[in-house]
């Protein structure tokens, strides 16, 4: 398997994301901040929706909804990575990325009916929605994947 490594950073990061959120399940409790700088904490957060906890608010259909729809955008991304050639290296980081981070907050959606949040980053009076290792992931995979047409792109016009 040409792509075995990919799968394998993907492992990886999976991982990383569980067990991070198992720590702060074990050890803070829902709605329990622990501040570690001026302008981050860890704030244990149950998120019943999508980003920006989009959805949150609805009678429990959008748990089932979400997992299918982060089901089937994680079996696109491996058929998307393997149709993708090895030499596009910074494609195929992004999206081991992404995939990971649909993985991660997959296997909450699935396990728990929520996903955990706990990376609180604020200033003053202003408060970033809280997100979790899996939401990194996603964002970065996601620029990563932009600047990996974009280099596409100008090698293509350049030839």
């Amino acid at each position: 398997m040409t792509h075995a490594k990919w799968y394998f950073l993907t492992l990886l990061l999976i991982i990383a994301d569980q067990l991070t959120k198992l720590l702060i399940y074990g050890y803070i409790k829902p709605h329990e901040s622990l501040e570690i700088t001026h302008f981050f904490s860890l704030t244990h957060v149950h998120n019943y929706g999508a980003a920006f906890s989009f959805l949150a608010n609805e009678d429990g259909w959008q748990q089932y909804f979400l997992v299918a729809v982060s089901s089937i955008a994680s079996l696109a991304i491996i058929v998307w990575m393997m149709k993708t050639s090895k030499q596009q290296v910074l494609k195929l980081v992004a999206l081991s990325l992404i995939l990971s981070g649909a993985v991660g907050n997959l296997i909450d959606r699935a396990a728990l009916g929520f996903v955990i949040d706990f990376i609180d980053l604020h200033y003053q009076d202003f408060y970033w929605p809280v997100f979790n290792i899996a939401d990194i992931t996603i964002s970065v995979g996601v620029v990563l994947l932009i600047l990996a047409d974009f280099k596409n792109d100008k090698r293509l016009k350049n030839e």
